[in-house]
Order: C-alpha cells, then sequence, then structure tokens
C-alpha cells in the first residue's frame, strides 16, 4: 500500500483558463470572470489581475480601480459545466474513487493504481498531463496521506504544479505554515488565536487542548487541534446520490419590479433551505434560475467560501445574483438551486459575524415547517404576498 495515496486536483483560475481556451489573446494578460456592471462581482482572476491585488468575491469596481487594465469578461456558466464533466471523467478513468468539491475541484483516492504506477507522484504527473492535453487546462495537484493535507499540498504547488508530502515529513510542512490555513480558521477565530499568541500551526500544536477548549468551545478548539496534528481520518467518499438539491415555481401572474421579486427569492430560499435541511446537506454553491415571459431563461452561480443551509445564508447568495440580473422584463419563473453537497455537520470555517444564532433559530424554523406545515412559520415580509402557490421542485 502506498503511504500516501489521496490526491486532490484543483483547477487552477479555472473560469478565466476556460475563457483563455476560448480566446487566447488574454493568455498572460490580466483577466477576471464576472459581473461587469455597476453592482457586479468577481468570480475568478487570473494570477496576473491577483498580483494587484483582485480576487474572486470582491467588487468588480473595485477590482477595475486596483488593475486599469483588467480585461474582465462575464460568465458562460454552461461552457465552465462542460469543460468540468470533461476533466471529470479523466478523473473516473484513473479512479472510481472521485469525491468532487466543486466544479473546479476533488479529492481522489488512487490506491488501486499500485500495480500499474511506481508512486502517486507518477500518478499526479499523468493526470495533469492527461487534463492539459485532452482539455487544454492546468491543474494543481497535493498528493498527501489524508484529504486535509493533500488539500494544503495542492494550495502550496499553485499554479500549475505538483507537491507530495510524504508522511514522515508532513508535521514539520504542516507546523510552518500560517494558523490560518487550517479548516475552521476565518477572520474572528483567527482574531482569537493571534491574542493568544498563535501565529503559526506548529504554535497551535503545542497549545494544552483545555486552552484551546476555553478559547473555542469544544468542538472547533479539538477540531483544530487535531487537525494541528495532521489528524483526518475522513477516507475519499465517492459520489453519489443527489448531485444538487432545487426549488423552483412558476408563477401564475409574471413578477414586475425589484421588491416583487426580491419577496419571491425570499420564499425559495426558505423552501430550498427546508429541503437541504430534510437531506441533511448543506451546499457550497448557489444558482439562481430567472426564466423571462418570452421564455428565454438566465443561470447565475456563487460559490461561497463555505457549505450554507440556512435560509439567510442562501438568500444573501441569491439576492446578490439577483443583482447581477437585467429585470426590465416580466418574470415568469423563478428558481434556486444548490449544488456542491456536502453533510450539514461538517466543520465549517466561522465568518467574521457569528451565525450562530441565526443557525439555531433555522434549525427550530425547520423543525416546525416539517412538523406544520412550510406556510406555520415564515418571514413576515411573505404574508401578503400575491402569489403563494407552492412551486415545483426536483
Amino acid at each position: 500500500m502506498w503511504a500516501e495515496p489521496i490526491l486532490h486536483v484543483d483547477l487552477d483560475a479555472f473560469f478565466v483558463e476556460a475563457e483563455r481556451l476560448r480566446d487566447p489573446g488574454l493568455i498572460g494578460r490580466p483577466v477576471a470572470v464576472g459581473g461587469t456592471g455597476g453592482r457586479g462581482v468577481i468570480a475568478s482572476a487570473s494570477y496576473e489581475a491577483r498580483s494587484y491585488g483582485v480576487r474572486s468575491a470582491q467588487p468588480t469596481s473595485i477590482a477595475l480601480r486596483l488593475c486599469k487594465e483588467l480585461i474582465v469578461v462575464p460568465p458562460a456558466h454552461s461552457r465552465y459545466g462542460e469543460l468540468s464533466a470533461q476533466v471529470f471523467a479523466i478523473f473516473r478513468e484513473f479512479t472510481p474513487v472521485v469525491e468532487g468539491l466543486s466544479v473546479d475541484e476533488a479529492f481522489l483516492d488512487v490506491s488501486g493504481l499500485r500495480r500499474h504506477y511506481s508512486g502517486p507522484l507518477e500518478v499526479a504527473t499523468a493526470l495533469r498531463e492527461a487534463i492539459r492535453g485532452r482539455v487544454g487546462l492546468p491543474a494543481s495537484v497535493g498528493v498527501a496521506a489524508s484529504k486535509f493535507m493533500a488539500k494544503l499540498a495542492s494550495e502550496a504547488a499553485k499554479p500549475d504544479g505538483q507537491l507530495h508530502v510524504p508522511k514522515e515529513t508532513e508535521l514539520a510542512f504542516l507546523h510552518a505554515l500560517p494558523v490560518e490555513a487550517l479548516w475552521g480558521v476565518g477572520p474572528a477565530t483567527l482574531a482569537g488565536l493571534q491574542r493568544i499568541g498563535v501565529v503559526t500551526i506548529g504554535d497551535l500544536a503545542e497549545l494544552p487542548e483545555a486552552a484551546l477548549v476555553r478559547s473555542l468551545g469544544p468542538t472547533q478548539g479539538r477540531h483544530l487541534l487535531d487537525l494541528a496534528h495532521g489528524i483526518d481520518p475522513r477516507p475519499v467518499t465517492p459520489d453519489s446520490g443527489a448531485k444538487s438539491i432545487s426549488v423552483e415555481e412558476t408563477y401564475d401572474r409574471d413578477l414586475e419590479g425589484a421588491e416583487v421579486m426580491t419577496t419571491a427569492l425570499l420564499a425559495q430560499a426558505q423552501r430550498l433551505s427546508d429541503r437541504l435541511h430534510r437531506a441533511g446537506l448543506a451546499a457550497r454553491t448557489v444558482t439562481l434560475k430567472v426564466r423571462f415571459s418570452d421564455f428565454s431563461t438566465i443561470t447565475r452561480s456563487v460559490t461561497a467560501g463555505g457549505a450554507v443551509d440556512s435560509p439567510r445564508a442562501l438568500f444573501a447568495a441569491a439576492n446578490g445574483l439577483l443583482g447581477q440580473v437585467a429585470l426590465e422584463r416580466p418574470v415568469r419563473l423563478l428558481g434556486l438551486g444548490g449544488s456542491g453537497l456536502e453533510p450539514a455537520d461538517e466543520p465549517r470555517q466561522l465568518p467574521i459575524e457569528s451565525e450562530e444564532g441565526w443557525s439555531r433559530i433555522a434549525e427550530a424554523v425547520a423543525g416546525v415547517r416539517d412538523r406544520f406545515g412550510e406556510h406555520s412559520v415564515e418571514p413576515a415580509r411573505l404574508l401578503n404576498a400575491p402569489d403563494r402557490k407552492q412551486g415545483r421542485t426536483r
């Protein structure tokens, strides 16, 4: 058996590189994919653009101020989906044990290839060559003994590289990294750790468990301490079951006006949250579907920093996407979907503004709605909504 059989594969600046396949004139130039309107947001930035401070989830207006030469390309999600499917097909040619995280990254367990390759690093090389040669996209690969370490290795290998972290050297590699490299260390947690003198993962590993539990709470404290010691027993779980969960509604009367559409979207966020709650899942990617009265349809997607399942978080993501859509025409259908699904009880990065109270409220509301029906508890804004017909789900 190989000691380090897990690969984390990440397509570098995927949306940008997809656009460069279409237009080679973009190669070597600062490019971003995102909304181009006044309220547009950057979805992906090239490494040339990142050198100016441009990054994903940044308002396009700020990105353009940071980089005067920035080329902003509107996203073509159907094209990205096609390329992603091609890449995942290559993954499965190597191994059936593929766990997709999003359209552009996945974990692979390649232990079954030990009779065909001399080691996992050779698998990584062959995999990157296949993706580059057959699809035309660069990919970075981390090779390690655990999913956590493999993801850190692929991050260190960027752009367009690969890194093997042998089992016997993983703690030396891990402990030299800044503590914010750990899953679950967001700005609020980072500030708390810095107050007790923690700068690197090595600093964290030296703390007594009791001190960390006092500072962060038992669940978060023990989770981070395990990671700081390289403990991550989770296997690569092959994709199975639902790939996405969505709700949509075709309205008896077309929706007109941003206020009416925002209210309708709030109802969809509540219903999607209900479905995710019943499935025990949370979504990393939120997709908005809008069909106009002339039957033309558009979709917009955003991938969050962590998985979400509460009505509040889903509505915030969806409302941001709605702001990218020109709403001059009446709307006959609104849909909201979640993909990149993961168990809702997975550890999540803590946001700057705590969502803990909202999460408890969402769980209580979901329980009431499960027992007494979806209209038993709902936001006050929906009480006078003009169209309360139940929509279709899939």
